[in-house]
């Protein structure tokens, strides 16, 4: 199976304004003649005024605009692409993924072991400054370029969650730290645990390492977790082979765009002895699982070959294509959208588990820097679940700190639920 190394993305770009550089000119503004350009570009030509803007710059804006028209993944009316293009004109790592959602940075997921992660950043923070300065007219690239400095340099993040009475500050210290995409421990009770932080180069290679281990190990090897819980996404093709490491066969996922060529379907191998693909099964989302993560959780729950716990996932799933510009720039255009087998769209929709099992809450009683404070406390004491050896047993205490990973292994154990069986296919 061939895969183009492609990277899942959320969100649209109809900015064009500020994503190309360019103004709007005021009303009846002269476009050169262009019979590629469709529709709306095409008609802005009698709707523009003369400007001090080049015709070169205006052709620019056109292209953008005929791209969107004939290849953004959703029709888009004349209306929808010219408001959006004055927005854009107007206004429009410390190991985080960051999206622009409802006009707000917000946190899809902070990146376990890193300095975002140890600052208690959580999925769905609202970032509303950056060292003070307020993100509503800045691009998702300048609030990056802000976010990222050199190591040990520090960025206060003031930040908006559901529950916090006011924003609050969070100085986080940056930081160079070497992640693992893949780390794993097992229960005494034949049952294996993994957790996938996100989709990189060689994140199935890992995962085969770990399964590998635990079938040796684990005799018999009664159940899996896979965990998914705060992983942003990553690499498509690793969301395949990932995806195929648990399935037989069928439909992984498939892509749909305006484009015959943006449409894709991914499959499982068939007839590969070395898979873990009938070892009872139970993947753990959350509000931070997006993208890549959101396929394979998608993937297994449509294939009826593992039970979902957990919260909705984020809903981070399209397909953005670099197009080059006349003039040397480029447009990022979302040219498709990601659908799991059953048909479902993941972009904006988000994974909905079997099982719903809210993660436990943060003390309220206490003020977030002493949260803060006991989160880098354990995790410099390596308190963490996957801080120890893989082969040394999950304890009760620590399934007992995890409401969504305890629910998961007390499904193994009394496999197959009675009340979700119809959510399971038969096991050969």
């Amino acid at each position: 199976m061939m895969l183009r190394k492609s990277w899942l993305w959320g969100g649209a770009a109809l900015a064009l304004g500020l994503a190309l550089g360019c103004s709007l000119a005021g009303p009846g503004a002269v476009f050169g003649q262009n019979p590629v350009l469709p529709g709306v570009a095409r008609g802005l030509q009698s709707s523009l005024s003369p400007s001090p803007i080049s015709d070169a710059k205006l052709k620019v804006f056109a292209q953008a605009l005929a791209l969107i028209e004939e290849q953004y993944a959703e029709p888009k009316t004349t209306k929808d692409l010219v408001y959006g293009a004055i927005q854009g004109t107007l206004g429009t790592g410390i190991g985080i993924e960051i999206a622009l959602k409802d006009r707000v940075f917000t946190v899809v997921s902070p990146i376990e072991g890193t300095p975002a992660y140890q600052g208690g950043l959580k999925p769905g923070d609202q970032i509303i400054k950056i060292n003070g300065s307020p993100t509503k007219n800045i691009t998702l690239m300048e609030a990056v370029k802000m976010i990222r400095g050199p190591k040990g340099s520090k960025v206060t993040l003031t930040i908006n969650r559901e529950g916090f009475q006011q924003p609050k500050d969070i100085v986080i210290t940056r930081e160079i730290i070497p992640i693992r995409s893949v780390k794993a421990r097992i229960l005494d009770d034949g049952i294996g645990y993994v957790r996938v932080t996100h989709f990189q180069d060689k994140t199935d290679h890992d995962l085969q390492a770990y399964l590998k281990k635990m079938k040796q190990r684990l005799v018999p090897f009664k159940g899996l977790v896979l965990d998914l819980r705060n992983d942003p996404g990553g690499l498509l093709e690793q969301a395949v082979r990932v995806s195929d490491e648990f399935l037989k066969s069928g439909l992984i996922v498939y892509t749909e765009g305006r484009n015959r060529n943006q449409n894709m379907r991914f499959f499982a191998r068939t007839g590969q002895e070395d898979k873990v693909a009938s070892v009872p099964m139970v993947v753990l989302i959350n509000e931070g699982s997006a993208s890549a993560s959101e396929i394979v959780a998608g993937a297994l729950k449509d294939q009826k070959r593992a039970l979902i716990v957990g919260t909705k996932s984020f809903g981070k799933g399209s397909v953005q294509t670099i197009i080059p510009l006349e003039d040397g720039s480029a447009l990022r255009l979302t040219t498709a959208l990601y659908f799991t087998p059953s048909g479902v769209t993941i972009n904006e929709k988000g994974i909905h588990p079997d099982v719903v099992v809210e993660d436990k809450p943060l003390a309220t009683d206490k003020p977030l820097q002493k949260l803060r404070d006991e989160l880098l406390s354990q995790h410099m004491r390596r308190e963490g679940l996957t801080d120890k050896p893989w082969n040394q047993p999950i304890t009760q205490e620590e399934l007992d700190k995890d409401p969504q990973l305890k629910k998961a292994v007390e499904m193994l154990r009394n496999w197959p639920p009675k009340n979700l069986a119809q959510h399971l296919a038969p096991q050969s």
